[in-house]
């Protein structure tokens, strides 16, 4: 997927790799469009979704990655992955290979997901344009039952680009914050949520330097909430607290989830 490239790259792929199925945008629409765009268009039943600057280490990922959809409740796997520029630490890989470990969620450079359920829940949340998406997702397929597995394969290397927009990022990362919670958390739980997540949001302003887009981001989140009423789905009571345990306290075995999990709805 070319999201508007000016600099050549799809003609490089294009004589290349003249086998590749390419498709290119005249005009950037933003990562999460495209993905959605990719889902409608692909073929096969398992994603694999890694952005411009990753790569994967060995030859087998795919292949060990496929073997790691041994359960239908898995609705996507974290691909373990490293990031080389910064500490090289082995991230979204499972304590052991034992059994299924379920986490609250992947990132969007290391995953890979079913097709079937990701078109039946809509894909990522366009309005979002840029980050966050992946948890949003992640929740919304939790309630349906289905959970994101941590990954066995060789990692993904993730070369992070050091041309990074943090204005952009600063602005979306804060106001899709909110607007997560708006559109997920259950009514019980959501002015002590939607306070906790401001907080942090001004919090993480002041440690970076970097107050103006963010706080900018955290204004627009909250009119976000007064525009888009209609958008609010939250998800059960039950399900908000699996996640907030996932996301706070870690994996846990696929096996041990036991009643946690709703039942397979029959659309997916």
């Amino acid at each position: 997927m070319d999201d508007g490239s000016t600099d050549g790259t799809a003609e490089v792929v294009r004589a290349e790799f003249p086998s590749v199925h390419l498709e290119r945008s005249e005009t950037s629409t933003g990562y999460i469009v495209q993905r959605n765009r990719a889902a409608r268009l692909a073929g096969g039943d398992i994603i694999f979704s890694i952005d411009d600057d990753a790569e994967f280490s060995n030859p087998n990922v795919i292949e060990q990655t496929l073997r790691d959809f041994s359960d239908p409740r898995i609705g996507a796997v974290a691909i373990p992955y490293v990031e080389p520029r910064k500490d090289n630490q082995l991230r979204q890989s499972a304590p052991d290979a034992s059994d299924a470990w379920v986490t609250d969620a992947y990132i969007g450079t290391a995953h890979a997901l079913r097709r079937d359920v990701f078109l039946s829940l809509g894909g990522y949340r366009e309005q979002l344009v840029h980050q966050g998406e992946e948890r949003d997702y992640c929740l919304r397929m939790l309630e349906e039952g289905m959970v994101v597995r941590l990954g066995n394969s060789k990692p993904i290397l993730h070369h992070e680009s050091p041309r990074r927009d943090f204005s952009r990022m600063d602005f979306h990362g804060r106001r899709n914050d909110i607007l997560f919670v708006w559109q997920n958390v259950p009514s019980f739980y959501l002015p002590s949520h939607l306070l906790g997540t401001t907080l942090n949001g001004i919090s993480s302003a002041v440690r970076a330097g970097r107050y103006r887009k963010m706080l900018q981001g955290i204004v627009s989140g909250y009119g976000g909430c007064f525009n888009r009423k209609n958008e609010r789905r939250p998800v059960s009571p039950e399900i908000y607290r699996l996640h907030r345990s996932l996301k706070r306290h870690g994996p846990q075995l696929l096996q041990d989830m036991g009643q946690q999990l709703p039942p397979l709805s029959s659309d997916l």
